[in-house]
């Protein structure tokens, strides 16, 4: 029984049944993705970059002190929220083009700082989201287009701030200073706040990415596709080594061809058939794809976007949306996290289309994945 239910993954892992899915434990059905070598290897340093990033926030919330600064012995208290396994000193000291450890004689204690070169990357990426405002703020404001309410609780958003680009003030700095776009009001939970949209945006204000891939894939002097093919169409980009029935090749062309609700049109009540239940499917890998887009890396962690599902409509398992379409998503599970990539928006580990705060970013990457090789070049940051 077992053996059959990993066979009808392979063979039709569109349009998946829930039959088949409960066969299977979660954990099998993760374990069943065919893995992708540039992503996981891109994924064994991001998991590191993820715990740089949380102890750089913490420095940079200490402006009053000169350098910010935090102490080790915080840091400390907090090595299995972060999960470093070895202790706060033992991680630090594996970065040391990034953090630097230091003695204050005034409190005996030991602080950490971050370098001269980190925190210029860090000055340089606050000044590059400030220069690209109008780009956040269309971010913010397809967000809530897409959300069935146009609206969405503020707390989802605190959750993916870093992720869209915003300025870690974004309440005060973005929000607060466009009264005529945005209105936070209370929620119905205590101490919560829901973020609305003041003016109904028109739906043909905003086309999707993948609308915009549509065309130029339909420009290009080689296209075989004819526009019928490619009205409903999404890209598909398989891992390397992945083998491709024609059963898999013929399930996909029947999915390419369903129509389905665009991420920034009105959603109604979906029909309770086997057809319905499929373009509400489409729908949800339309949305998923768009908020992938949104992102400044084309990619999220799935507990993040799972935060977003009731109030985009997506009554479905994201995980298993990603799983279920391997040709559009990549979900890796390193650093006991499952991140998924918007597949199409990569090569060979970058970016296709790098973006400013991207490229900044990459800078600080690079330092994690340089490790503690070439202390002899950064005497200067002592």
């Amino acid at each position: 029984m077992k053996v059959q239910s990993f066979k009808s993954i392979f063979e039709h892992p569109f349009l998946s049944s829930i039959a088949t899915r409960s066969k299977t434990t979660s954990a099998q059905y993760v374990a069943s993705r065919v893995r992708d070598a540039t992503f996981e290897k891109l994924m064994d340093k991001h998991k590191h970059l993820v715990k740089v990033n949380a102890i750089q926030d913490l420095i940079l919330a200490n402006p009053t002190k000169n350098p910010p600064s935090v102490s080790i012995d915080f840091l400390s208290r907090l090595s299995q929220k972060f999960h470093l396994n070895r202790g706060a000193p033992a991680f630090l000291r594996r970065y040391p083009h990034i953090f630097r450890i230091f003695y204050d004689p005034s409190t005996s204690k030991t602080f950490c700082k971050l370098t001269d070169t980190a925190l210029e990357i860090a000055r340089t990426e606050a000044e590059v989201i400030d220069a690209n405002l109008p780009v956040v703020l269309d971010r913010l404001v397809r967000l809530l287009s897409m959300s069935t309410s146009k609206s969405l609780p503020l707390r989802a958003i605190f959750k993916v701030w870093r992720e869209l680009g915003l300025p870690s003030d974004f309440e005060q700095s973005v929000i607060s200073q466009n009264p005529q776009i945005f209105r936070l009001t209370d929620a119905h939970e205590p101490n919560t706040h829901t973020l609305e949209l003041v003016d109904q945006v028109p739906r043909n204000d905003f086309i999707s990415a993948v609308e915009n891939w549509r065309v130029l894939e339909c420009c290009r002097e080689d296209c075989n596709l004819d526009r019928t093919e490619l009205r409903f169409s999404f890209k598909h980009v398989y891992p390397p080594g992945m083998r491709l029935s024609k059963t898999f090749k013929s399930k996909v062309k029947e999915w390419q061809k369903l129509p389905y609700v665009r991420p920034y049109e009105e959603f109604g009540e979906a029909r309770r058939s086997k057809t319905g239940l499929k373009e509400l499917e489409k729908r949800a890998v339309a949305i998923v794809h768009e908020f992938l887009s949104l992102t400044v890396e084309k990619m999220v962690e799935v507990e993040q976007i799972s935060h977003f599902r009731k109030w985009f409509g997506i009554d479905l398992n994201v995980r298993d949306l990603f799983l279920d379409h391997p040709g559009v998503f990549y979900l890796s599970t390193k650093g006991k996290r499952h991140t998924v990539f918007l597949r199409e928006a990569y090569e060979r580990g970058c970016l296709v289309e790098p973006n400013p705060v991207y490229n900044v970013r990459r800078m600080l990457f690079d330092l994690v994945a340089l490790g503690r090789r070439g202390l002899l070049r950064t005497d200067s940051d002592d």
